[in-house]
């Protein structure tokens, strides 16, 4: 049994865990005519919301006083599907995020002020799992709420669902999102020559691009003291490791942010795995020659 601590509408109420702090519980008519101090029997609820920053928890209740309550139960279809998908954790802002943005972007297809997203390309290619997620979002919308939001909105999505699994903020997503395309840019110009964006360790340097920006924008920095590995890797992988030194450079000319050589190193690894098989095809086309 759950005891109410406030009724925030029909089917959403809030009540204590068995630690003393607060949770949002979800089911269908458990705040119908209920009052504080009344309780809620376990097999009526159909989702507990439990968030440790007691901010996040008022944040989601002002937010859910104010919109459909179907909004919340979209959204958390749409988070559990990501969190089965991708298999990470992803962070509790995402419930208040996410169905405001739901919210929101059907306030605007009402009327009709639907926005387009500049960075759906980045998305498309740099987030695929998430923009398939944000795709799905689109179509459960549809099918619950009989609304059809335009294509753009699964990137916007994404971005939400990228952003929950960084723990980072919005506007630095945008700006994550641009970064990852312009080293992308200077490693296709460096090289000369494309890479394969259906291998593995595309999706691998993919993963290691979104953290190591997340890390230059919360001026957070990876370190390690094996300064022998180091060294090994600057002198077996010359040529990578000078890409990752014009990556550096960029980003401290465009970002003012700094690149320690720790980063410099990791991007150095990534970059030769990145090409290492073409290298070998180009070695052994050669030896053929």
């Amino acid at each position: 049994m759950y005891k109410i601590t406030k009724v925030i509408n029909n089917n959403i109420v809030c009540s204590l865990d068995d630690r003393g702090q607060e949770i949002i519980l979800r089911g269908l008519g458990i705040g119908y005519q209920k009052k504080k101090g009344e309780t809620v029997p376990d097999d009526k609820v159909e989702k507990v919301y439990s968030m440790k920053d007691p901010k996040r928890s008022d944040k989601l209740q002002q937010l859910l006083a104010q919109i459909p309550e179907e909004y919340l139960e979209i959204s958390t279809e749409i988070i559990e599907h990501a969190r089965r998908i991708l298999g990470k954790r992803l962070s509790e802002n995402i419930y208040i995020t996410l169905t405001d943005h739901i919210s929101f972007a059907i306030s605007r297809k009402n009327e009709n002020l639907e926005y387009h997203n500049v960075m759906l390309s980045e998305i498309k290619r740099f987030y695929t799992q998430e923009y398939e997620i944000g795709r799905y979002a689109l179509d459960l919308i549809n099918e619950r709420l009989h609304v059809q939001l335009c294509g753009d909105e699964a990137g916007f999505i994404a971005l939400h669902i990228v952003n929950a699994e960084l723990e980072t903020n919005m506007s630095d997503m945008y700006q994550i999102t641009g970064l990852i395309r312009d080293i992308f840019e200077i490693i296709r110009v460096y090289y000369g020559r494309a890479f394969d964006s259906e291998s593995l360790d595309y999706d691998r340097f993919v993963t290691h691009l979104k953290y190591f920006s997340q890390r230059l924008f919360s001026n957070s920095y990876a370190q390690t003291e094996d300064t022998v590995l180091q060294d090994m890797i600057r002198s077996r992988y010359t040529k990578d490791y000078n890409c990752a030194l014009k990556i550096k450079t960029f980003i401290q000319v465009k970002y003012k942010k700094h690149v320690s050589e720790e980063e410099v190193v990791f991007l150095t690894i990534h970059l030769h795995r990145l090409f290492m098989n073409d290298s070998r095809s180009e070695q052994e086309e050669d030896e053929s020659d």
